[in-house]
């Protein structure tokens, strides 16, 4: 019993092993709980406790039949929050090829089938139907990014803003610590919903419908509508470009959109928060492990993450075909040296530790502790990526706090290994941190994402020459052979991706064929909602250039462009 009242309540008793009578915020999961910083369900959940808010978590609750998952808590306080997880949950169940996947790491021993399909809109609207008075907020990497109208490659077409489809009062949009305690703290001290709902729709990093036009700031960006971009897909194309222009900024407007006789109003962003907020978020009592109720079972998700520490978030990339800019920012914050080592030591603690970190990373591993020299001059910025098309003469590229925080790493007493799992970016790289990396830091393979061959492809993708990556190989081999070490290079590959041929696949098969790489990891490219890639797919233009772009589009076209990777077989 006792450790029980360490994690989060998942049911009613306990609560009442905690004296509660009733319970301020209930919060809805597609993922199983586990009490770690890296599953957004417990770090809101931690964050909301440490207000001072009750909560209760309901991970995967059974949406057939009697909906007992759903009533169990009874009718909240303050509100319902529903998230599918930490992926979109079509991502979760299909494959590019759109077939239904047979395993989902995010659920004890891998089974699928413990979600349903467009998650958050189902576990709304059975909330909708059971507490009809009760505002639900929104969130997660699905809310997110289906936010405003957006493609959706499962039903091919384009869907208008989650908030339509679910019902949902409120969206929370990106990182969402700040803004799911001021809406907690708004309705507490405003009344219940709607009588707060004006205060809500204050709060920045949120997303309503709306039919009060009045109501709306005079400066918004408006967004051609959600039955213009039905109609024209250059109107959704230059959708896109719009709301991404104003996502990379540090100060960003409001925007505006249309659907049918309401308005989407998606209000601008927190500015970046400080270190000492994120290194507060990563103290909090987290236990590290999955809750008790699942007991022996094996979660994937959770072996994978168990021994990592993210030592930092956002990502200044900017890959067309990423989410991580989109729902992080692109602002690097950095958690303090003091906070990693907390988390390491508290790791150390754990009955099962054998010395060996999995990864000291983050979104792209290298970028720890990096902005601009002049930070008004990020304050004006609006480019997508600091390092295409060329790295930004602003952007302060100082690998020392990164090394100093391995070298200490590497001299605790209880760590035998501490490895980077996480990406890098071989674009963004000195001689000494590439060193310290290959020589400690390496499991014996590191994998690395260059995607593709082809700089017209890569041009599209954002991403760096092919050239870097030779460099970098090259550099990579060198190093190796001076320490005597005998490791791997494996780079992850893309096909099918706008703008990508057959004859560019046949160049990236000379390539791969010329190195003796014998792909493993391939990926055949999965539009996922709102990203540049995406709207390039569904659109057939260019947003920025506003000209027409390739896409290979049939099952037919796709299947053959994969096919490229395997020469060898």
């Amino acid at each position: 019993m006792a450790d029980l009242l360490k994690y989060l309540p998942t049911t009613r008793k306990e609560t009442e092993l905690r004296g509660w009578d009733e319970v301020d915020i209930v919060f809805f999961t597609g993922d199983a709980y586990i009490d770690h910083p890296s599953f957004g369900a417990a770090v809101l959940g931690r964050v909301l406790e440490a207000a001072g808010f009750r909560v209760a978590i309901v991970p995967q609750p059974d949406w057939h039949g009697d909906y007992r998952d759903f009533t169990k808590f009874g009718k909240p306080r303050i509100y319902f929050a529903v998230s599918a997880g930490s992926m979109d949950s079509m991502v979760n169940h299909y494959t590019a090829a759109k077939r239904k996947r047979s395993d989902d790491a995010y659920t004890p021993e891998g089974r699928a089938g413990a979600r349903p399909d467009y998650c958050t809109i189902t576990y709304c609207r059975i909330l909708k139907q059971l507490y009809p008075d009760v505002p639900i907020v929104i969130g997660g990497i699905e809310a997110s990014m289906r936010r405003l109208t957006h493609y959706d490659y499962w039903q091919d077409r384009l869907m208008p803003s989650i908030l339509v489809d679910s019902g949902a009062d409120l969206l929370v949009y990106g990182m969402g610590e700040q803004a799911m305690t001021e809406i907690a703290k708004a309705i507490r001290d405003n009344g219940k919903w709607p009588m707060a709902n004006d205060k809500c729709h204050s709060i920045p990093q949120t997303a309503y419908l709306t039919s009060d036009e009045a109501s709306i700031p005079a400066d918004a960006i408006r967004l051609a509508s959600h039955e213009e971009a039905v109609k024209d897909k250059r109107k959704h194309a230059e959708n896109f470009r719009l709301m991404e222009v104003e996502s990379n900024k540090i100060h960003p407007k409001t925007l505006v959109q249309r659907v049918g006789r309401q308005f989407v109003v998606v209000n601008p962003t927190y500015e970046p928060i400080t270190t000492e907020q994120l290194d507060a978020i990563y103290d909090l009592p987290y236990q590290y492990a999955p809750h008790p109720k699942y007991k022996d079972k094996r979660i994937p998700a959770y072996d994978m993450i168990k021994w990592s520490v993210c030592m930092h978030r956002g990502c200044f990339g900017g890959c067309s075909f990423c989410t991580i800019s989109a729902h992080q920012g692109k602002q690097i914050v950095s958690r303090s040296k003091a906070s990693i080592l907390r988390q390491i030591e508290r790791l150390s603690q754990l009955p099962d530790w054998h010395g060996v970190i999995s990864d000291l990373g983050g979104p792209s591993a290298n970028m720890y502790g990096m902005q601009g020299k002049d930070k008004s001059l990020c304050e004006q910025c609006a480019r997508p990526s600091c390092l295409q098309p060329a790295i930004c003469k602003n952007l302060i590229q100082d690998f020392g706090p990164l090394l100093d925080i391995y070298r200490t790493v590497d001299q605790l007493p209880y760590v035998k290994h501490a490895f980077v799992g996480s990406g890098i970016r071989y674009d963004l790289m000195s001689e000494a941190y590439a060193r310290q990396l290959i020589t400690r830091h390496v499991s014996g393979r590191l994998k690395v994402a260059p995607e593709h061959c082809s700089d017209a492809v890569l041009k599209v993708m954002r991403k760096p020459q092919w050239s870097h990556y030779l460099r970098f190989r090259e550099l990579f081999l060198r190093i190796n052979k001076e320490a005597g070490l005998n490791q791997q290079l494996i780079p992850y590959f893309i096909s099918s991706h706008p703008a990508c041929t057959n004859k560019d696949m046949k160049q990236l098969a000379d390539e791969t064929k010329k190195m003796h790489y014998r792909p493993e990891q391939v990926q055949d490219f999965t539009p996922t909602p709102m990203t540049l890639s995406t709207t390039m797919f569904y659109t057939g233009i260019n947003p920025y250039t506003r000209e027409p772009i390739y896409c290979a589009r049939t099952p037919e076209e796709k299947k053959q462009q994969n096919k490229y990777f395997f020469w060898y077989k």
